[in-house]
């Protein structure tokens, strides 16, 4: 169990204007992602090192969003003006997750340009919808396709502040889990108001830049 990705809902101007501010601010070419046809979205790719990325998210005027709990995740965040929508964990085996929400996850698919299928299975966007601080979970079908293999960008996850209560957060990824947080630090401040993922920094080859 570790940290997977990032989620940044799109702002007032769109999909390409707010990957391009992120592109510019971190310095990481921008990869369009496609679109998850389940989920009535699409998105682009900020691949960096270690095996994470930042994922820039939009929803699409499509009958899946207003029926996914992704979309219609996506489709709030927006609509409030964009920004962090959440943050993700990977596992490799998504039973555990299963067993502790009570109900099953639920497949997730994009085509990427070149026409290569990404697969995933992904659970708890509910939970995140409900309390904003906690992640969701996803399994990736091909770990040889991860959006972030093949970076060569030299920009790392530093911190991820959030406001909650930590010890909701660990009660959620499971309290017999064994979730490595590698070199990003965490930092959880009381929420005065929505409770959520409020910023991450991000190290880059020109300094520490906080978003």
């Amino acid at each position: 169990m570790r940290v997977d990705h990032v989620s940044y809902a799109a702002e007032h101007d769109g999909l390409q204007a707010t990957a391009e501010r992120l592109s510019k601010l971190l310095g990481v070419e921008p990869v369009d992602g496609g679109v998850h046809p389940r989920f009535g979205t699409r998105n682009v790719i900020l691949p960096l090192a270690d095996r994470n990325y930042v994922e820039v998210v939009e929803v699409l005027d499509h009958p899946a969003s207003d029926k996914a709990p992704f979309g219609q995740a996506v489709r709030a965040r927006s609509e409030a003006g964009g920004g962090w929508l959440g943050w993700v964990v990977a596992v490799d085996d998504l039973t555990a997750a299963e067993k502790r929400l009570g109900r099953e996850a639920v497949d997730g698919n994009r085509h990427r340009p070149d026409g290569t299928e990404l697969r995933w299975r992904q659970i708890g966007i509910k939970g995140l919808m409900a309390d904003p601080q906690v992640p969701y979970f996803i399994q990736w079908e091909d770990v040889s396709l991860h959006p972030a293999n093949g970076s060569t960008a030299d920009v790392h996850i530093g911190e991820l502040q959030i406001a909650g209560d930590p010890a909701r957060v660990r009660e959620w990824l499971g309290v017999d889990q064994t979730f490595d947080k590698g070199d990003i630090h965490f930092t959880f401040v009381a929420p005065h108001g929505t409770p959520g993922l409020l910023s991450v920094t991000f190290h880059t080859p020109d300094g520490d830049v906080t978003i």
